[in-house]
């Protein structure tokens, strides 16, 4: 056995530590990527990071808990979503957030893990359960927050249901003729509604 084998199957210095948790974030985002949450393992996960598997338990705990981790840091450019609604005057929220929501999926960068998550979300109920309490504390109350007023947080989630159906079937399921319109042709479409939600009395 090499010394970098040795190395890989106990905990690492704490020097390599921060780059071993990063390697296995990376791998999980991967793995269930390609594979969706039922089919990917802690196994699995560790093989792909060149790790041994009580590492992966040591830095996330339970499979659930890495795809937690996993699809926050995937998730994290949306998370911006409520600056971008507090970013200007009211009557132009609705706007603002349809182009920053649908610039996140346009991003080939980060459209592929949000594909991953979103996938995965819909076969499996922890994962769902997992991608609805980040949706939950991280973005919707927080939009809910900026707008002061009445029933924000449902305006928030009908704001967001109207996003997400969009996107669901333009990059997910891939519906013509949604899939391959001008983006400045959906965003004239959509805006108003989610402006209409977020806004109307």
């Amino acid at each position: 056995m090499t010394g970098a084998t040795a190395r890989r199957r106990g905990r690492p210095p704490r020097t390599e530590a921060a780059d071993t948790r990063d390697r296995i974030l990376t791998a999980a985002r991967e793995e269930f990527a390609e594979r969706g949450y039922d089919k990917t393992s802690v196994r699995g996960i560790a093989k792909a990071a060149d790790v041994d598997s009580a590492l992966v338990h040591h830095y996330f705990g339970t499979k659930e808990q890495v795809f937690e981790a996993a699809i926050e840091v995937a998730f994290a450019p949306a998370l911006n979503a409520p600056e971008t609604v507090a970013d200007g005057p009211l009557e132009g929220v609705g706007e603002r957030l349809t182009r920053f929501i649908f610039g996140v999926w346009e991003n080939p960068t980060t459209r592929k893990p949000l594909l991953a998550i979103v996938r995965s979300a819909v076969n499996n109920e922890t994962a769902a359960a997992v991608f609805r309490r980040l949706v939950a504390t991280q973005l919707l109350r927080r939009i809910a927050a900026q707008l002061d007023l009445p029933d924000a947080e449902l305006r928030a989630e009908l704001a967001a249901a109207q996003l997400v159906g969009c996107a669901m079937l333009r990059y997910v399921i891939k519906v013509e003729p949604l899939a391959s319109a001008d983006l400045e042709q959906i965003v004239a479409r959509v805006a108003p509604v989610v402006q209409g939600h977020l806004t109307a009395p």
